[in-house]
């Protein structure tokens, strides 16, 4: 059969499985590698309008390397596919491939169609009856997967061109393909699953993330370190002797610049050091997590009084010699030693903003770093601008001592939800939702009773008045510190379940096992019994360490419409972020199966494991994941049952 050239047949493939890697990481440095070079030849070189051109297709291959066949089906590898560039001159044409030799596939553990050494497609190409006496470029296309024994590269595209001559005087040529090639015809390939659906898009999620990380540098000003420095360093600018007011400002903006710049690079460097795909793999990592509580417990400790954090005096002092020189260069040195000088105060925030930009990877560490010092930074160069809105300043007193302490419990709180990953990722059970929340009972409680006087630290005085703005601040600690203990006892906590440890597994007062009942990292079981049962299987590749994954099951699955309909599937958990052999084979599952290693990630089973639905990543709209749950082949399969 063949294809008309005006509307080409294409294979459809999902759309995570333009990443696959295989194995548990495939190197980096793989991606450069490039085992299979392309030619195209043809016969005859030289046609009449009209006639048919036997295109040969040849790949070779380097030792060691395969690449798939045509006809692979949908599962496991990527197909090869290939086309010819669109030309007025073609008419049609058809593609066949030589027998694909079976061989067991270590990466994807199955029989595969693969080729190696070198491989010689066909394409038969009919030229249109109008096509212009002269040089015809033929272009073909060819989309593939190189594979070893030990990884698999991404899916890459590749050209191979040969020029045919059209001349209306040559004789009509017979073309006649060698015997043992099979035509490929998409129509018979094996129906590939529907395509996952990307994920959702969240809603100003960047945007919301800059603004919190604008907001961190503006409330960062507002710390001991920071907040002294804003009259000295604004007046350095207004008063200086020489130059106008014009060239005061642009001194101003000079050092704020000086400010983004040290922060910026502290993104960039992050952005540099993860790449990426590293800041995915790592945001789940034991040792990563294990080492940002680390740094916020330290950084609590010294801001609780427990001892100072200071950059190497070493260091401010060539930097403040560097600085006096004048001249522009001196006025951004200026703003870099005032940015390390003020970073014993501002660290904890530019963790936590490091922190939290793990998940999403890519320039979000340098974006969220340039916010926030545009955030820190934007003060000095107002103030500059307005001197006289100095005298309006709040004095330096109490209050910044109270921030300061306040701070130091806050970042106190965020360390534990860095070391209840570690707990729960190397699965040690010690940290349960139960003495997580009782923790932070108490982290947030004691800022309350400290603002309140209760509780005598640097800052409050106690024949100091009370004023109205530090009892609601007070207040406001102990209220949401009293919001969490009934989640200590089994109750939801809405979007802070996100962040807590989940229940245990008989759950204190049965919350955990009011739900539908998940299987734990049991797939063949699930299959099993779906089979005994009739039944779909509903897998959830989710992580302990996953943020998504925790809000997606205790926000969107009790959900009356989600809960009905999860009861007619076969529910199981696999979790991949664990150091344990179950996290890695379920790993290699999601790689192999769905070409992809982001979770959230959902996926419909039948019991002979034929994908019937996909969904990827976080939604908060009941109505679009029960449309995954009540997809069309879903429903098919259910009422044929």
């Amino acid at each position: 059969m063949y294809w008309p050239r005006t509307r080409p047949r294409r294979r459809t493939f999902r759309l995570a499985a333009l990443t696959l890697f295989c194995g548990v990481v495939a190197p980096l440095g793989a991606q450069r590698l490039d085992p299979v070079k392309w030619s195209l030849s043809l016969e005859p070189p030289v046609v009449p309008p009209g006639a048919k051109v036997l295109a040969r297709l040849v790949a070779t291959i380097e030792p060691g390397w395969y690449l798939y066949s045509l006809s692979t089906p949908a599962g496991g590898p990527i197909p090869t596919t290939l086309k010819l560039a669109d030309h007025p001159a073609i008419a049609r044409y058809r593609v066949y491939q030589p027998p694909p030799k079976r061989k067991f596939d270590p990466n994807f553990n199955l029989d595969v169609e693969a080729y190696e050494n070198k491989v010689e497609f066909l394409l038969e190409v009919e030229l249109s009856s109008e096509a212009p006496a002269g040089p015809l470029e033929l272009a073909a296309q060819a989309r593939y997967q190189a594979c070893d024994a030990k990884q698999c590269l991404l899916p890459v595209r590749r050209t191979a061109t040969a020029t045919l001559r059209i001349d209306a005087l040559a004789a009509a040529p017979n073309v006649t393909l060698p015997p043992g090639y099979l035509l490929f015809e998409p129509s018979r390939a094996a129906a590939a699953p529907p395509p996952a659906p990307s994920a959702p898009p969240q809603a100003g999620g960047l945007a919301l993330f800059l603004a919190v990380a604008f907001g961190f540098g503006l409330a960062a000003v507002f710390t001991p370190c920071v907040f002294p420095m804003i009259p000295i360093t604004v007046s350095f600018f207004v008063h200086q002797q020489a130059g106008s007011r014009t060239g005061s400002l642009g001194q101003a903006v000079l050092f704020c610049l000086g400010i983004i710049v040290l922060f910026s690079a502290l993104g960039l460097a992050t952005t540099a050091a993860l790449g990426p795909f590293g800041a995915q793999q790592l945001a789940s990592s034991p040792w990563v997590n294990g080492f940002i509580a680390l740094v916020f417990f330290v950084f609590g400790l010294s801001l609780l009084g427990a001892f100072e954090l200071t950059i190497p005096s070493g260091i401010l002092t060539r930097l403040d010699r560097a600085s006096q020189r004048g001249g522009s260069l001196g006025t951004l040195l200026m703003g870099l030693t005032f940015s390390l000088t003020a970073f014993a105060c501002v660290g904890p925030f530019v963790g936590t903003l490091l922190a939290g930009s793990l998940t999403a990877g890519g320039l979000r560490p340098l974006a969220g770093m340039v916010s926030f010092a545009a955030g820190l930074a934007l003060p000095f160069f107002l103030l500059a601008l307005f001197p006289s809105y100095l005298k309006r300043l709040p004095k330096s007193g109490g209050w910044m001592a109270r921030v300061k302490i306040v701070l130091g419990f806050v970042v106190l709180a965020v360390m534990l939800k860095y070391w209840s990953n570690v707990d729960a990722v190397m699965q040690w059970n010690v940290l349960t939702r139960e003495r997580f929340l009782a923790a932070w009972v108490v982290l947030f409680a004691l800022p309350g009773l400290y603002l309140l006087g209760f509780l005598r630290m640097e800052g409050v005085r106690g024949d100091e008045p009370l004023g109205v703005g530090r009892l609601m601040v007070g207040v406001a600690f102990l209220v949401f510190s009293f919001s969490l203990i009934p989640g200590m006892f089994g109750a939801r906590l809405g979007e802070l379940d996100a962040y807590v440890p989940p229940p245990s597994a008989s759950g204190v007062g049965g919350a955990a096992s009011a739900g539908p009942v998940w299987l734990k990292n049991q797939y063949r079981q699930a299959l099993e019994q779906a089979r005994a049962e009739g039944k779909l299987v509903l897998v959830s590749f989710t992580g302990y360490a996953c943020t998504n994954c925790h809000w997606m099951k205790a926000n969107m699955f009790p959900r009356p419409e989600i809960a009905a309909r999860l009861k007619d599937f076969v529910l199981v958990e696999l979790y991949t972020d664990g150091t344990d052999a179950a996290s890695e084979e379920n790993q290699r599952l999601l790689e192999s199966r769905f070409g992809t290693t982001a979770i959230p990630y959902y996926a419909i089973l039948d019991p002979d494991e034929r994908v019937r639905a996909t969904f990827a990543g976080l939604t908060r709209d009941t109505e679009e994941f029960l449309a995954f749950l009540q997809s069309p082949s879903t429903a098919t399969i259910n009422s044929a049952r």
